[in-house]
């Protein structure tokens, strides 16, 4: 089992995903993973949708037209419930930090079990919504793609800790 900081290392921004379909038993995992990441007020304001079959899979890619997000076998559309969100006494909603959370769990349980992701939040948020019909309060926030990776993790350009730290 990897410690936390080498699992963290190897995390990236995949690419290019190999064909290979994702076994069910590694997406069961991941989707546990996500189930108990924290949450304001253990609210718990969003929703994960699976995408792997060849008609959503085409319908998704209208909403974010790069070559190379094509190229995963599956996506997981992850949304926030702004109603669920808990809201901060001086009115700020904490469901982009919730969902934010809960998708680099998702990242870092891929990871581990030999898998690439990838964030995506540059994408046709309102078609994404009119082409996946969801509640009127469940706003889509990212989307994932998710399998093998066919490409290779570059080098990692990090501000070093001294910059980081008061």
């Amino acid at each position: 089992m990897k410690n936390f900081l080498a699992l963290v290392k190897e995390r990236y921004s995949c690419r290019d995903y190999q064909s290979r379909d994702v076994e069910q038993e590694k997406v069961d995992y991941i989707m546990e993973c996500v189930r108990f990441a924290p949450s304001a007020v253990n609210r718990q304001p969003w929703k994960f949708r699976i995408v792997k079959n060849e008609e959503e899979r085409a319908k998704l890619c209208q909403c974010y037209h790069r070559d190379w997000f094509a190229t995963a076998p599956m996506y997981i559309i992850a949304s926030i419930l702004h109603d669920e969100a808990w809201v901060r006494s001086d009115g700020k909603p904490h469901g982009n930090i919730d969902i934010a959370i809960a998708v680099e769990h998702l990242c870092l349980a891929a990871t581990e079990q030999g898998l690439a992701t990838c964030w995506v939040c540059n994408f046709d948020a309102a078609l994404c919504q009119s082409l996946f019909p969801c509640a009127e309060n469940e706003e889509p926030a990212v989307l994932i793609p998710l399998g093998y990776a066919a490409d290779e993790a570059k080098e990692k350009k990090r501000k070093d800790i001294g910059e980081i730290l008061k």
